[in-house]
């Protein structure tokens, strides 16, 4: 079972070998990333190598499947905070699945997770 969820900037942070990053994976177990962080993560990717370097990094993680109810839990939160804060849609859809499991979503991005998830939102590092 996935204890908590990764955002595109801790995966890119692992990529890019940050020392805070990997001491703090090395202390971490059960993580898992949305499809949508997945997706982010080889969008990212600008040649073959690194394409491959990603794919085996987020073989690492369980892959959480994004459900109906979490597109449901999204499109409200649009209507709820879209006009107040400019978070990217997909934003929505990576913290979506966290809220559901109540589980926390590590992200350098609190200025937008944390209104969508409170607390669930967690600065790893």
């Amino acid at each position: 079972m996935v204890a908590a969820l990764l955002d595109t900037n801790i995966v890119v942070d692992l990529l890019r070998k940050r020392p805070l990053a990997d001491q703090w994976l090395a202390s971490q177990s059960d993580l898992g990333v949305t499809r949508a962080v997945w997706l982010e993560v080889m969008f990212g990717a600008e040649n073959r190598q690194e394409q491959q370097r990603a794919i085996r990094l987020l073989g690492d993680f369980e892959l959480v499947v994004t459900t109906p109810l979490d597109f449901e839990w999204a499109s409200q939160k649009i209507i709820q905070l879209g006009l107040s804060y400019k978070i990217e849609p997909i934003d929505y859809l990576i913290a979506a699945p966290a809220y559901r499991l109540q589980i926390p979503l590590y992200t350098r991005n609190l200025k937008h997770m944390s209104p969508l998830l409170g607390t669930l939102a967690q600065a790893p590092y």
